[in-house]
């Protein structure tokens, strides 16, 4: 940085020089008179030089201590006390403080707000968790509460009360177990094992395991396009067999009567991009920033009524983002909706 320390010595210097020239010009001068008024004049120099440098360290130390705490705290560490007293020789230094702390306040800011906006998030999420686990672990209650006083001996409503009992548990082992995979996908626990697989044989596989509930719902499975030959990839089978289900599943859920869920492969060089899409209910504009959430739900009221945990899509964002690449949605109300996401290509 500049210094003024220049500026400052040629001030000192040019009063001292005037103190010895009035004195060099005394040894010429004959009269008391003169004599007397030179040693006045160099004594005012001098005394003019002693003030100035008393002035400016008294000065310096005060902003020193005023301004010390100020750029210890904007830059979050100890600074020596002579590098910051070289600091302070800079002409601009005001200016460049005022424009140091404008950045941290700046700064700051930005990060209160993003920890408010954590804190947002983590009362949200705690309060879908609370929910999600109260309405099974109450309607387990109930029927139990049901069969002990008395419909235990009634056989048209005890068997129907255990089958419902065992349902709400099924649903709370399902939320405990996606809670599980997402907090070891997302500290790293869950490990990826890579290998080569052919995803089209794959997601041959995913539709017959969802067959029955495609059917169900009056939604159809097919390929986009005829997939005639492997499309080789390099991932996890497992983990990307989950994520395609809880894509094709979704699709399912929220698809139109007699819709369509189609999926398709794209070459892109290294990596194969995968689609999964549909033509059902779609995704208001609103929804969409949010859909990877946790517990998100845009029809809350009929994804808690077909079972779904509300993780479905975070298993999936987190899967994908294990393997290093990421997934897309697009989407319009009443139009349908397309998921894609990339993998790399296999041999």
């Amino acid at each position: 940085m500049k210094t003024s320390t220049p500026r400052k010595m040629a001030i000192y210097i040019a009063l001292i020089a005037t103190a010895l020239t009035v004195v060099v010009e005394m040894l010429f001068i004959h009269t008391d008179m003169e004599r007397h008024l030179a040693v006045v004049i160099a004594s005012a120099a001098l005394v003019m030089a002693g003030v100035y440098l008393l002035a400016y360290y008294m000065l310096s130390d005060f902003i020193f201590r005023k301004i010390n705490p100020i750029y210890k705290t904007i830059h979050n560490l100890k600074v020596p006390e002579k590098n910051l007293r070289r600091e302070m020789e800079n002409p601009d230094l005001v200016e460049d403080l005022n424009r140091e702390v404008s950045d941290w306040a700046m700064k700051k800011t930005d990060e209160i707000d993003r920890l408010r906006e954590m804190e947002r998030y983590r009362k949200e999420f705690l309060g879908n968790v609370s929910h999600e686990l109260k309405t099974p672990i109450f309607n387990v209650q109930g029927y139990v509460l049901t069969l002990l006083e008395g419909g235990i001996d009634d056989p048209s409503v005890n068997k129907l009360y255990l089958e419902r009992a065992e349902k709400s548990i099924t649903r709370l082992i399902n939320i405990v177990a996606d809670l599980d995979t997402i907090t070891r996908l997302d500290t790293g626990e869950m490990k990826i094992s890579f290998g080569n697989f052919d995803i089209v044989q794959l997601t041959r596989e995913v539709f017959d395991l969802q067959e029955v509930r495609a059917q169900k719902a009056g939604i159809k499975l097919r390929f986009k396009n005829r997939q005639e030959r492997p499309v080789m990839v390099h991932a996890d089978r497992n983990r990307i067999q989950e994520a395609l289900i809880n894509l094709v599943v979704n699709s399912i859920k929220y698809g139109s009567e007699s819709g369509t869920t189609t999926v398709d492969f794209l070459d892109m060089e290294d990596n194969i991009m995968v689609e999964v899409a549909d033509n059902g209910l779609g995704i208001p504009n609103d929804d969409l920033p949010r859909i990877f959430e946790r517990f998100y739900r845009v029809d809350k009221s009929r994804s808690r009524h077909q079972g779904g945990t509300g993780l479905g899509l975070a298993i999936v964002k987190h899967v994908i983002e294990a393997h290093n690449q990421t997934i897309n949605v697009r989407s319009k109300e009443k139009k349908g909706t397309s998921f894609t996401f990339t993998l790399r290509k296999g041999r």
